[in-house]
């Protein structure tokens, strides 16, 4: 699992990788991760202090070609700005 955290795995794990940096201190309630529920309240508008479990999965589920093209992009470019370092 280490090879996560240090970001060094391929595309197909960028989506985990996002989920362990993103849900840091609530591993086991992602829903209570402020920084989740401020990533959605922007994305989509919802208030982040009104949003529930079920509102949380429900944006990833209606946006997950958007968020799996959106990670794929970021991990391209970690991987270029590591190519450059």
């Amino acid at each position: 699992m280490e090879f996560i955290l240090v970001g060094g795995g391929s595309t197909l794990l960028a989506p985990l990788r996002f989920i362990w940096n993103a849900t840091r201190g609530h591993r086991l309630t992602p829903w209570r991760s402020e920084y989740l529920r401020w990533r959605v309240e922007t994305y989509s508008g919802k208030r982040a202090e009104l949003l529930r479990a079920s509102d949380i999965f429900g944006f990833l589920w209606h946006t997950r070609w958007e968020l799996a093209r959106f990670l794929a992009w970021t991990s391209q470019i970690e991987r270029e700005t590591r190519r450059r370092v």
